[in-house]
């Protein structure tokens, strides 16, 4: 799918929205300024959000709370190692009640479980190519 504007890119998040249900783990891959937390402001609207959308790069997680779901958007790209995401207690975000949305998961490679949906955001000049995909078919 290509992405023409920042627009474009809520509204691909909006139509990622309808495909989460509790216990979704989403990974969010692409470049510094590819429009990954753009993405996830536009899943959160989809979802029924209506407050500011923060990227969670200082605290590494922010927590939402929409239509009494718990929705946990991370960005682990300051993550220095993995093992750092069990010191911030990563496996109690990750659970069947929950929706995980995470940018950067590389960074978490060896203590993350695979994700139900892989979104591969790649830069195109001004635009972007989305790519999502289930894990399944990855």
């Amino acid at each position: 799918m290509n992405i023409k504007d920042e627009q474009a890119m809520l509204d691909a998040g909006k139509a990622l929205a309808l495909q989460l249900k509790p216990g979704t783990l989403v990974f969010l891959v692409g470049d510094l300024g590819a429009g990954k937390t753009t993405l996830v402001r536009g899943v959160l609207r989809g979802l029924g959000h209506e407050g500011s959308v923060k990227s969670p790069t200082y605290n590494l997680v922010e927590p939402y709370t929409v239509n009494d779901r718990s929705i946990f958007h991370f960005d682990l790209y300051r993550l220095t190692d993995a093992e750092e995401l069990e010191y911030m207690g990563m496996r109690d975000y990750l659970n069947e009640q929950t929706i995980c949305l995470i940018e950067w998961p590389d960074r978490g490679d060896g203590l993350l479980p695979k994700p139900d949906i892989l979104v591969e955001i790649k830069i195109n000049g001004c635009q972007r190519e989305l790519l999502i995909s289930d894990y399944k078919d990855v």
